[in-house]
């Protein structure tokens, strides 16, 4: 019985690893959106069968199942170039300016200061290859990366990132470094989460390996994290690694909080999503934590602050306006609020319930499970704004295989559908049914937590007054 919980783990392993390779294999994001979204989905339903079924694994076997897994599933990624995605190749741009000497933030890919820096593989000029979606008209010719008329928007932990890879790497790889890369963070990652889990002691680890499974075998990590290789990946791990040195069995002393601050702060300085885990650290020497996360921010904002004549914030506001965040009726933004009350209530709304779960995860959050007050913030807040990128959700698949609830995946899952189906049927509204089913998912798993809470305080209360009557 034992070998053949492993086998059956094992064999629906194999099964999702050659789908996702299937679907990397498969280039029908712009052709052929609705067959793309049907091996999306085939990948999600093999990855939920193989994440329930390695929990009936002996323990000695799920440690070896999740990493060997872990590396099978984020090597998919790298047999195709992005897919879905062009984002890698403006942090190839950026990576390329700066080993030129030029700040990433003075000047936008279009600016002819910046033409001498031209490849050919970055900017054809070739009117076939122009004519192929996803290229942007540049000077005569095009140019693979999106926005090209903008300046860059990401942080300086990612900027130098790019920098790295472009000094390291020779130009023949193109993007071949940057995914992996992602690999390499995604399967870090997935060895920090094991070594935190393990670390809560006997009574606590049997049961939290095997969520460790929801990151490894995700199918957002190789699609997102190795082949679009999202650098979100990185502020995973950073993020992740963080909340492993805020926690743990023994007292956490300055040294390890500061540790712990910085590298979310370096998290931050990466993409800013991984800010929403602030509010569940601050049980636990907060000063130290904020002073290290903000220290560590502001560094690595300063030499870049130093080079540059433009401002280090790049297009991100323009980018925020772009995605219709401060405008409820743009871009199925707020899509669930919006069935129920007026596009003006929307913002005003959510920034009110968000500040709600942030008072209560300062006020209740537990320190030594940081990651459920972060799970709290970060998934309500994709469910009231419904973003429309599925990479985003990396950092919430993570926590959810810290917490366990595996029912936030289903927000993972939405985003998924939401960025890969909505091109397929325009007229359906993709978004608002996707994270429809994930909200009620999430609701419908509080409930079943809390009966199952209830019943077992009852079981508990029943014995105690047994062993009275005795």
């Amino acid at each position: 019985m034992t070998h053949g919980r492993t086998a059956c783990t094992a064999a629906l392993l194999a099964a999702l690893t050659v789908v996702l390779a299937l679907t990397v294999l498969r280039d029908g994001y712009a052709t052929d959106p609705g067959g793309l979204s049907w091996w999306y989905a085939t990948a999600w339903l093999l990855f939920a069968a193989a994440a329930w079924s390695v929990r009936k694994v002996p323990v000695r076997h799920q440690v070896a199942l999740i990493v060997a897994g872990g590396i099978a599933v984020a090597t998919t990624g790298l047999l195709a170039p992005p897919r879905t995605s062009t984002d890698a190749y403006r942090y190839a741009w950026d990576g390329r300016v700066q080993t030129a000497g030029i700040s990433p933030y003075d000047h936008a890919p279009a600016d002819r200061e910046l033409a001498g820096l031209r490849d050919r593989w970055l900017f054809p000029t070739d009117p076939a290859q122009c004519a192929l979606p996803d290229h942007a008209p540049v000077d005569g010719g095009c140019t693979l990366l999106n926005r090209p008329s903008v300046h860059t928007i990401y942080p300086p932990v990612a900027e130098a990132y790019y920098l790295v890879v472009d000094a390291i790497a020779p130009g023949s790889a193109r993007l071949k470094p940057l995914q992996t890369g992602g690999a390499l963070f995604a399967v870090g990652t997935t060895l920090c989460l094991l070594r935190i889990v393990r670390r809560r002691g006997p009574d606590e680890a049997p049961g939290s390996v095997p969520a460790v499974a929801y990151w490894a075998w995700c199918p957002a990590v190789p699609l997102e994290a190795v082949n679009n290789a999202h650098i979100d990946v990185l502020a995973v791990l950073l993020t992740v690694a963080g909340l492993g040195a805020l926690t743990g069995r023994a007292a956490v002393g300055r040294l390890r909080a500061a540790m712990g601050g910085a590298l979310i702060g370096a998290g931050v300085a990466v993409k800013l999503l991984p800010a929403v885990v602030l509010p569940a650290v601050l049980r636990r020497r907060p000063v130290t934590v904020l002073l290290s996360t903000t220290g560590m921010i502001a560094l690595s904002y300063l030499p870049y602050a130093l080079a540059s004549h433009s401002s280090v914030f790049g297009y991100l506001g323009g980018y925020t306006e772009e995605e219709g965040y401060d405008d409820p009726s743009a871009r199925g933004r707020f899509a669930l609020l919006r069935l129920v009350l007026p596009d003006s209530w929307s913002l005003p709304v959510t920034s009110a319930v968000l500040l709600a779960v942030t008072a209560y995860v300062l006020r209740r959050g537990n320190p030594e499970r940081p990651w459920s007050g972060a799970l709290l913030l970060l998934g309500w807040s994709f469910l009231l704004l419904t973003p429309g990128y599925s990479w985003y959700a990396l950092l919430l698949v993570a926590l959810v295989a810290l917490d366990g609830r595996w029912e936030w995946l289903t927000v993972a899952a939405a985003g998924a559908a939401a960025y890969v189906t909505t091109p397929a049927a325009p007229d359906f509204p993709v978004p608002t049914t996707a994270y429809g089913i994930a909200a009620g998912a999430v609701l419908a798993g509080l409930a079943l937590r809390r009966r199952r809470k209830g019943q077992g305080a009852g079981r508990s209360e029943a014995l105690s007054q047994a062993r009275v009557n005795v």
